[in-house]
């Protein structure tokens, strides 16, 4: 591949009042470590580090409009004005180092109530409310469980679908007093929004169910009161399940329509994922092979004329810069290889011959990457040298010798 001179991963992208750095996204990575729905210095380390690691955009976790929109009771929340200072905190971090602080908000509906991931999201017991972890009464668009053995959530009623439009709105200007410059609603994965876009899940027969129009419905009132909400010169983001997989039965067709219901709301960026409902339809699986989802996002940018963000499976600087160097995406979010390597971007930047790449760093730590670098440019990395001398180690070392 020719490479720019700039590479396109490093380019910066200006998303209304916004400039980003480059195009190194941080994707929502979910903890369930918060209390109460507020952040702990877990969360001001885990996040900031990405930040020093030179990424352009770095997301806190899926923050629920709703303390019964957790999945957990150690999910993170954007439900309360006690959260504002303490997200604040982070913010401010993430921002002081060149870097841009964004957050996705949603509500999990009817896969509520439960343990964390470690314990397979087992529903919540009595033993648990015994220790303080009391179940809650999940609620969706329709009556039907998640699996078989999860109790029927609440159906939601015009009332209960207002309240929560309102506050959807009201996360986003929590969001925006908290510092973050990029909101994200979130449509995918199986959550309450989707649970309204699927056959799969929507078995309403109101306003809000039946045809694509009306299971689109609460997905559209969500975004307009959240542009209304969230400032003019800030960018809004919306996370799709493009397809469902296996079973389902949301497909790129409707993810089309939805794109531009989406993009006439002041939708800025579709974040293209998948997955979340299944189903009895001959639907294959997602296969997880290395930028799975990149197809997805290259359709809707096409199509729509649109700007949109791939995820999954993108593990380097290169594999990153094909994707955009092929007009598939415009931004790269990297989920668990910043686990491995938070210095994902500062090491993909330095892969793609990005000369500065010392700028990604703060400084204190670009000025000894850059000595180091100066000192043994003669020696790339993998270059065998023969060492000119051994200390002897035979006897100990005295002063003076």
């Amino acid at each position: 591949m020719i490479m720019n001179a700039q590479p396109l991963l490093f380019t910066p992208i200006s998303l209304r009042g916004v400039t980003v750095r480059n195009r190194v996204v941080v994707s929502p990575m979910c903890q369930y470590l918060s209390v109460d729905g507020g952040p702990t210095d877990w969360h001001l380390v885990h996040l900031g580090r990405f930040a020093m690691g030179g990424a352009g955009i770095v997301f806190s976790e899926d923050s629920v409009v709703a303390a019964d929109g957790r999945t957990t009771h150690r999910c993170a929340g954007m439900y309360d004005d006690r959260l504002i200072p303490q997200y604040r905190r982070i913010t401010d971090f993430i921002k002081a180092l060149g870097a841009v602080p964004a957050v996705q908000i949603g509500h999990t509906g009817r896969s509520a109530s439960t343990r964390g991931p470690l314990d397979g999201f087992a529903l919540l017991t009595e033993n648990d409310a015994a220790q303080g972890f009391a179940p809650w009464p999940p609620v969706s668009v329709s009556a039907e469980p998640p699996r078989a053995s999860g109790p029927n959530p609440r159906v939601l009623d015009h009332d209960d679908i207002r309240d929560l439009v309102q506050a959807f709105a009201e996360a986003a200007k929590r969001a925006a007093e908290a510092g973050y410059e990029i909101c994200e609603i979130h449509g995918g994965h199986g959550y309450l929004i989707h649970q309204f876009l699927s056959e799969g899940s929507n078995r309403r027969d109101d306003g809000y169910g039946g045809d694509l129009a009306g299971r689109m419905r609460f997905a559209l009132e969500v975004v307009e009161a959240v542009r209304a909400a969230w400032p003019d010169d800030k960018p809004l983001f919306f996370r799709v399940s493009a397809v469902e997989g296996k079973g389902g039965s949301w497909g790129m067709r409707d993810s089309l329509q939805l794109g531009r219901e989406l993009l006439a709301r002041g939708v800025d960026v579709i974040d293209c994922s998948s997955g979340g409902i299944g189903g009895s339809s001959t639907l294959d699986a997602v296969p997880r092979v290395p930028g799975f989802q990149t197809s997805y996002a290259r359709r809707i940018r096409q199509a729509l004329g649109c700007t949109t963000m791939a995820v999954g499976g993108i593990r380097d600087g290169h594999q990153a810069e094909r994707i955009l160097a092929e007009g598939s995406a415009d931004l790269i979010a990297v989920a668990t290889e910043t686990m491995l390597d938070p210095n994902w971007a500062v090491r993909a930047a330095r892969a793609l011959g990005v000369d500065d790449y010392y700028s990604l760093l703060p400084r204190h730590h670009a000025f000894r990457v850059k000595r180091r670098d100066d000192q043994f440019k003669a020696y790339p990395p993998g270059s065998a040298v023969a060492i000119p001398y051994e200390i002897d180690q035979s006897e100990p070392y005295r002063w003076g010798d």
